[in-house]
C-alpha cells in the first residue's frame, strides 16, 4: 500500500487477450489510468489463438469496453490515444515455439518492467512460465500476475506454486483477488489503524460476532462447465472472504510494507480453529438454488442451468461459523454467507457490538433491542455506517437505532478507481501488500479442504433453497443458537 515509484516505461502483457476477463475488466481499467496520466510510456499486447487483424481486434475491444466504462468516463480522442498503446499479437499459450515471437515483440518495445498477466485456465500456467523462461523473459524486471482458480485443492494449489516457482521467486509473483482492490476495503485499513477510539474497541470484550457476506443476484450464466467442477467455497470462500476476514481479523502491521501487512494476514490464518468431520456438521450449511424470481423474473433452478448433470451436488450457497484462536478474538464467532440468486447482490462486513450490560431504557415498540454495530458495504455501493441507539423525539425515553455514514461517492467528488484498476499499477509499480502470498494461499486451502472433503463424503448433498430468497433456512439456525441473526439494514 506504501507508494512505491512508477517505472518510466513498461510493457503490460495479456494473455487470454480475447477473453471477457481482458476485454470487459482489464482494458478498460487500463484505459481509465491512461486517462488519469497513471500508463505514460507504457505498452500493451493482448495474446490470443484467433487468427483476427489489429483493427477486428481493437472493434472488438471497443464494443465491449463501453459496455463496462460509463458514459461520463468515455472519451473517442483518449480511447484512441490509449488504444494506439494496444497490439494484438496471434501466440498460442500452449505452442512454446510461438514464445520466440513474443520474444521479438518485447525486445522491439524496450521497458523497464515486464508484467505477464495469465488470464487463462491454471492448467496453462506451467506451459506459460516454462516458455517464458526459455525465452529468458523471467529475470528481475519481470512479474507474473496469476488469475483464480490457484487450484482446485492443496495438492493442485502447491503443485501450481511448484511450476511456477521453478522459473519465477516470490518477488516477482502476484496473485490476485479484485476484491482486495476495492477502495473500501483498503479505507477498512485506514479506519481501523488511522484512528485510535477503535482500537480499544477491535477485540472480544466489546465485538459480539462478525459478518461477511458476498451476495450475487444472477446464477451461473454460461459458467456451468467452470462452476460444476467448483463450487461457491473453492470460488469465494477460499479466497474473497478469507480474505476479508485477515483484514476485519488481523493486528496492526509496523509499516505499510507489503511483507508488514501479509505478515499480519498470515497470523490470523495461522489462529483459525481447523475443521474436522463433527465442526463441518455443526458450523458450515450449503446450499443448491432451485428456480424462483429474482428481481421480479422467474429464475431457472441450478440443475436447469446448461452443462449441469442432473444429480449435481455441487452448492452454490455457503453459510460457515469460523473461529480464531487468538487473545483478541478467542469466543468471537465470524459467519462468512455468500451464494447465487439470492435477493440483491451486495459485500459488506458487519461488525456487532456486545449490547449494554444493564438496560435502563424501556423496551422499543419494535420488541427488540438493537446494539452498535458496524457496517461496512463494498458493493454496489460504498460506506461506512455506524448504527447508534438515540432518543425518539417526544416526552418519552424510547430509543432507536440511527446511524453515522460515511458515503464515500457523496464524501469525495474525485472518481474512485475500480479494483482492478489500482491493482494494475500496484502491479507495475512492484507493490505485493493487495496480492497473496504463497504462504496465505497453502493455510487458507488447509482450512478450506476439511470442508471439502467432508462435504464429498456426504450422500445427502447441498440443502435446497429458492432461488430469491436468502438460502438455506438452516443458516439462519447457524447464528441463532449463538444468539445471533444475520444483519438487516435498519
Amino acid at each position: 500500500m506504501s507508494q512505491l515509484p512508477f517505472p518510466k516505461s513498461f510493457n503490460l502483457v495479456f494473455f487470454g487477450g480475447t477473453g471477457d476477463l481482458v476485454t470487459r475488466k482489464l482494458l478498460p481499467a487500463m484505459y481509465q489510468c491512461h486517462r488519469n496520466g497513471h500508463a505514460e510510456g507504457g505498452r500493451i499486447f493482448c495474446l490470443g489463438r484467433r487468427a483476427i487483424t489489429q483493427d477486428e481486434y481493437l472493434a472488438t475491444a471497443v464494443s465491449k469496453a463501453r459496455e463496462f466504462i460509463p458514459a461520463s468516463d468515455w472519451d473517442d480522442a483518449e480511447w484512441a490515444e490509449f488504444v494506439a498503446r494496444v497490439s494484438y499479437e496471434q501466440i498460442d499459450a500452449e505452442k512454446p515455439a510461438d514464445y520466440a515471437l513474443l520474444k521479438q515483440r518485447l525486445d522491439q518495445s524496450p521497458a523497464e518492467t515486464t508484467v505477464f498477466f495469465l488470464s487463462v485456465m491454471p492448467s496453462l500456467f506451467t506451459v506459460i512460465c516454462g516458455s517464458l523462461a526459455e525465452q529468458g523473459l523471467n529475470g528481475p524486471d519481470t512479474r507474473v500476475v496469476l488469475e483464480k482458480p490457484l487450484g482446485h485443492d492443496l495438492a493442485s494449489s502447491n503443485a501450481i506454486t511448484e511450476a511456477v516457482g521453478r522459473h519465477y521467486h516470490e518477488k516477482q509473483i502476484y496473485r490476485i483477488d479484485h476484491y482486495l482492490g476495492k477502495e473500501s476495503v483498503q479505507n477498512l485499513m485506514a479506519l481501523r489503524f488511522g484512528n485510535s477510539f477503535l482500537e480499544p474497541l477491535w477485540r472480544r470484550m466489546w465485538i459480539s460476532n462478525v459478518q461477511i457476506t458476498i451476495a450475487e443476484q444472477v446464477g451461473i450464466g454460461t459458467r456451468g462447465g467452470f462452476y460444476e467442477g467448483t463450487g461457491a467455497l473453492r470460488d469465494m470462500v477460499q479466497n474473497h472472504l478469507l480474505q476479508l476476514l485477515c483484514f476485519v481479523a488481523m493486528e496492526p502491521p509496523v509499516s505499510l510494507d507489503s511483507d508488514a501487512i501479509r505478515n499480519e494476514k498470515m497470523k490470523v490464518l495461522e489462529s483459525l480453529v481447523p475443521f474436522d468431520a463433527e465442526s463441518v456438521h455443526r458450523n458450515t450449511v450449503r446450499g443448491q438454488y432451485r428456480p424462483g424470481v429474482v428481481g421480479g423474473e422467474p429464475v431457472p433452478g441450478y440443475l436447469d442451468e446448461g452443462n449441469i448433470p442432473a444429480d449435481s451436488k455441487t452448492e452454490t450457497f455457503v453459510a460457515i461459523r469460523a473461529d480464531i484462536a487468538n487473545w483478541r478474538w478467542a469466543g468471537v464467532p465470524f459467519y462468512l454467507f455468500t451464494g447465487k440468486r439470492l435477493p440483491s447482490r451486495l459485500a459488506e462486513i458487519v461488525v456487532h457490538f456486545h449490547d449494554v450490560p444493564h438496560h435502563i431504557f424501556p423496551l422499543p415498540k419494535s420488541g427488540t433491542r438493537a446494539p452498535a454495530k458496524l457496517v461496512i458495504r463494498l458493493q454496489p455501493e460504498e460506506y461506512i455506517r455506524l448504527y447508534l441507539n438515540a432518543k425518539v423525539p417526544g416526552d418519552s425515553m424510547e430509543l432507536q437505532p440511527v446511524s453515522l455514514d460515511l458515503n464515500f461517492a457523496g464524501k469525495f467528488t474525485v472518481r474512485r478507481a475500480e479494483g482492478y484498476e489500482r491493482l494494475l499499477l500496484d502491479i507495475i509499480r512492484g507493490n505485493q501488500a493487495l496480492f497473496v502470498r504463497q504462504d496465505e494461499l497453502e493455510l487458507a486451502w488447509r482450512w478450506v479442504e476439511p470442508i471439502l472433503n467432508t462435504w464429498a463424503a456426504d450422500p445427502k448433498g447441498p440443502e435446497h433453497y429458492k432461488a430469491g430468497t436468502w438460502g438455506p433456512s438452516s443458516s439462519a439456525a447457524l447464528l441463532s443458537r449463538d444468539g445471533h441473526c444475520w444483519h438487516d439494514e435498519v
